[in-house]
């Protein structure tokens, strides 16, 4: 990674993109430090140690979500509201005729969902605070205090929002998942630090015992052996070979060279994590606005902090798993492609057969890597429950951070690739 860094350093095109990414992530880190009036911080560190998926907001926000700070909500409202705009568009035919319109109906529903971001992150902010009992009416009604708060983290979330599509099209990489990959990288950052402060200080006090030694040893083997998982699960793939069949067209002859279909082990990335994440929290932002009801109190003192909590979180991950592979992998087509261009798979016939086979391939890879993030997620909360050790961090975070890193290399190496080729034009 850090080779194709320095190699993309000396292209002129390549650095000043570089660099005008690190200057929108240092705006998206600058705009963080603006706090939100009218906020009670006790209440809100009193609920991230409680709730697991506040922890992971925080995590997720670079600790600005427990700071209440204008980016406090992130870039979560617009994840909520592309997934809502996705189900939409299959359901209201109006929307799937504009995506089918080509660049300028997309352009539409990208309008659409620039929207939407603002209303759910008015809704997600005032429901939280609410849920959380963080509001300190001092001079206004809880109400109208929370409304103050709402608007405040919905212009926050539209900056985000701004900012992540500046980066996708004019920087590297994904704009969002830099922005949360900045979040979880200065989270990380602090924790590090905190640990390392926390040793110095106890060598300093002659308090250091070969425990504390033993558990810092622990945690960082199983940093490195969680990285080591996660780009080796991230970085494989299935192989799918293809013969092409030789064909004379004119004088020449084409064709008869073996190539193969290259399916990704955990071709959805981190998205199903973050989608689920979303989702989840929906329902509590919703109950938090009638905080009194028995089945607000269910779902705040019993549900979320249960078993049962992470086994739907675990479903919903593998869901959207395959919810994004059946997106993205379209096996009809690609047997069709390989027809038309004299492709087979060898020992399975053309057309629907090998259509067939390939969606056979994809739904058990999918399964793989849907059960591999669900247990990322799920493990360090359930021995949270049931061993009553608290982790210093999410495996989900690390997940997250080692997943867009190697997607941004990816992009970048295939940059420097394009222009390597420009060259010879």
């Amino acid at each position: 990674m850090f080779e194709t860094l320095r190699n993309a350093w000396r292209i002129k095109e390549l650095r000043k993109k570089i660099l005008y990414t690190l200057f929108m992530l240092l705006l998206y880190r600058l705009a963080g430090v603006i706090p939100v009036a009218g906020v009670n911080p006790e209440a809100v560190q009193t609920a991230i140690e409680n709730f697991s998926l506040l922890n992971f907001m925080s995590a997720m926000t670079g600790g600005q979500f427990s700071q209440m700070t204008i980016m406090a909500m992130g870039i979560t409202p617009y994840i909520n509201a592309s997934i809502i705009m996705q189900l939409l568009t299959v359901a209201i035919p109006y929307l799937e005729n504009l995506q089918k319109e080509g660049e300028e109906g997309r352009k539409k529903i990208a309008q659409y969902t620039r929207y939407a971001t603002v209303v759910l992150g008015f809704i997600q902010a005032v429901g939280l605070v609410l849920g959380m009992g963080a509001v300190r009416a001092d001079h206004f009604s809880p109400f109208i205090t929370s409304c103050m708060i709402g608007v405040s983290m919905a212009a926050g979330t539209a900056l985000a929002m701004w900012i992540g599509e500046r980066i996708t099209e004019n920087g590297i990489g994904n704009g969002i998942s830099l922005l949360i990959f900045a979040g979880i990288i200065a989270s990380l950052f602090q924790w590090v630090v905190g640990g390392i402060s926390d040793f110095v200080t106890a060598i300093g006090a002659g308090a250091l015992t070969v425990g504390m030694v033993v558990v810092a040893v622990i945690i960082i083997l199983a940093v490195l052996v969680m990285v080591t998982a996660v780009t080796f699960v991230d970085m494989g793939e299935r192989r799918v070979p293809v013969q092409y069949a030789k064909r004379v067209v004119g004088r020449k002859m084409y064709g008869g060279q073996s190539t193969h279909i290259p399916m990704k082990v955990n071709s959805s990335g981190v998205l199903p994590l973050i989608f689920a994440f979303s989702i989840m929290q929906f329902p509590g932002t919703i109950m938090a606005f009638w905080p009194n009801s028995a089945v607000s109190q269910w779902w705040n003192n019993s549900f979320m902090n249960s078993v049962w909590y992470q086994l739907v979180l675990a479903v919903m991950i593998i869901f959207f798993a395959y919810f994004y592979t059946s997106i993205t992998f379209n096996p009809v087509d690609i047997a069709k492609n390989l027809q038309q261009n004299g492709g087979t798979i060898p020992g399975i016939r053309q057309g629907k057969p090998t259509s067939d086979y390939l969606a056979r391939i994809s739904q058990r890879i999918t399964l793989f890597g849907g059960v591999f993030l669900a247990l990322l997620a799920t493990i360090p909360t359930l021995v949270t429950l049931w061993g009553g050790i608290q982790l210093p961090f999410a495996a989900s975070s690390l997940l997250i951070a080692v997943s867009v890193s190697l997607e941004t290399t990816r992009q970048l190496e295939s940059q420097m690739l394009m222009r390597h080729y420009k060259g010879f034009l």
